[in-house]
């Protein structure tokens, strides 16, 4: 049994658990720091605190004679911290402590600490600086103000003073949008740690951001964590809850760490992904758990014109030992996918009671750069999936998205408009409880999707199905228990794959024999 290191500051360390479980352990195992036992866990990804800067330290895990390699590392160091508190905060509940916060931010000298301890911190947004630590203790919530006027206004594009380019701060939903500045923003901002056990709370609620919710009122809604044009920023603890739109947003950004975090929404919460990475390279998302109103996990690069004009695809995004719950779809891709989305690799999470498993949205329109290729899930387990595989190329998005040019299953002429799906597998996954679909995959005529490959996958269905519809595009009823849909479909490779009932009846995958016809 081995323990690998994901992450560490000059205080914590978040070490990942490799015994084959997935998510939660089997057995509960003490954990050893410099040869003294401090806690037990049974995730497989935990986390340390209150570690000492520049310090040698070595971490094992136990159970019984079950005992793993020793971890050794030594902290980051750390220069000084500035305690929030100490700067003028009060973290009661009442005052606003964004001016305190901020100073200490800006204050802070490279390779240093900005603390923020136990308390109730009302704010509005709080705007990042390169080479810096910020700690959330335990009991720390960054409470946001609901009040729009207060917040600052990010335009969509800016154009510069030759009119030869322009300057993007603000998005909404793919488009370069008026939005208000997130709770936490980064702007241009590198090399910086957020860790700890504390909370970045929204605060949203049907009486505030979420009322008319895609209503522009003054600018789009704000993120919990907005990160534009970022580099090498890590994210290790926190929770974020009641986000009054997208939780963590991180656009254009690379080489990104999000490791053993929260993120919780109402389930009836309007647009409230969990993270979604936009035209991000680079990005690992490990021991994150999910329970929202939308999508857990969204894959984006633009909807239609930053996608072509910066033709910058979200690529090498790793994501491992999550739970996903809740949502509608616990990994999407799209539907703005403009730059395309390539060489993403999904293992080892549990998804549960999400209306799907996989969900890749487009549609005619969103360009020949919107390719998704090499994307690739292994050792996942699914429990009360509505549909656990769903590849949709009639996604009825957009003021347009009804019209003839998106449903038509017709052959339409190949154009710049033109989107593109290559190649992804699905190996070694468990699939419990499903109920109206095993897998829907649907491609264009005019560019088939180039290949899937399923390996080593059971479905079983619910005894009580739920009817509904595999996916959201017209021409299509609602249905229940329905096997393995493909159709417009290059290359299907299927091997060692069932379906069945709980009471044992055995699903033939009788809709595959369209692939033939089209």
């Amino acid at each position: 049994m081995k323990i690998n290191m994901l992450m560490k500051t000059a205080r914590s360390v978040s070490f990942e658990i490799e015994d084959g479980s997935i998510v939660f352990t089997d057995n509960e195992y003490d954990v050893y720091v410099n040869g003294e036992m401090i806690l037990k866990t049974k995730q497989v990804v935990t986390s340390l605190y209150h570690l000492k800067p520049d310090t040698d330290y070595e971490i094992s895990v136990a159970n019984g004679e079950m005992k793993s390699e020793t971890l050794q590392f030594t902290t980051d160091y750390e220069f000084i911290t500035l305690n929030v508190k100490a700067i003028g905060a009060k973290g009661d509940g009442i005052n606003d402590d964004t001016s305190f916060i901020q100073a200490a931010v800006m204050a802070c000298p490279e390779n240093s600490r900005v603390l923020i301890p136990k308390g109730n911190y009302k704010i509005t947004s709080i705007f990042l600086k390169s080479n810096i630590n910020i700690e959330l203790e335990e009991g720390a919530v960054l409470s946001a103000l609901t009040d729009r006027s207060r917040f600052a206004k990010f335009e969509g594009l800016i154009e510069s003073y030759d009119e030869q380019s322009d300057y993007n701060l603000g998005t909404w939903e793919g488009n370069p949008l008026p939005m208000f500045a997130g709770i936490v923003t980064g702007i241009y901002a590198n090399n910086i740690n957020i860790y700890g056990k504390g909370i970045i709370d929204g605060n949203a609620s049907i009486e505030n951001w979420w009322n008319n919710p895609k209503v522009m009122q003054g600018a789009f809604r704000p993120r919990l964590l907005f990160l534009n044009h970022c580099n090498q920023v890590n994210v290790q603890g926190v929770k974020f809850q009641n986000s009054p739109a997208w939780n963590i947003h991180p656009y254009f950004s690379s080489k990104l760490k999000f490791i053993d975090l929260r993120v919780e929404n109402p389930q009836d919460s309007p647009n409230t992904d969990g993270l979604n990475p936009e035209s991000c390279n680079d990005v690992i998302i490990e021991g994150v758990h999910f329970s929202l109103g939308d999508d857990c996990i969204a894959i984006k690069s633009g909807k239609i014109y930053m996608g072509a004009k910066y033709k910058t695809p979200s690529s090498n995004i790793r994501i491992k030992q999550c739970l996903m719950q809740n949502g509608h779809g616990a990994v999407t891709i799209g539907s703005e996918m403009a730059g395309g989305v390539n060489h993403l690799k999904v293992t080892d999470c549990r998804f549960l009671h999400t209306d799907r498993g996989l969900r890749i949205k487009t549609r005619r329109g969103r360009g020949e750069d919107a390719i998704v290729d090499e994307i690739h899930f292994e050792n996942i387990i699914m429990e009360h999936v509505m549909t656990p595989f769903v590849l949709n190329c009639f996604y009825f998005c957009d003021p347009d998205g009804h019209m003839e040019y998106v449903w038509s299953k017709q052959m339409h002429k190949v154009d710049e408009r033109t989107p593109q799906i290559k190649k992804l597998s699905f190996k070694n996954i468990v699939c419990k409880n499903c109920h109206v679909a095993a897998a829907y995959f649907y491609g264009l005529p005019e560019k088939k999707i180039e290949q899937i490959e399923m390996s080593n996958i059971s479905f079983e269905f619910a005894e009580e199905c739920k009817e509904d519809v595999p996916a959201m595009l017209d021409g299509i009823e609602p249905c229940s228990r329905m096997g393995v849909y493909a159709n417009n479909i290059d290359g299907l490779i299927i091997q060692n794959v069932s379906l069945k009932g709980q009471n044992g009846e055995q699903f033939i995958l009788e809709h595959i024999n369209e692939l033939e016809q089209n």
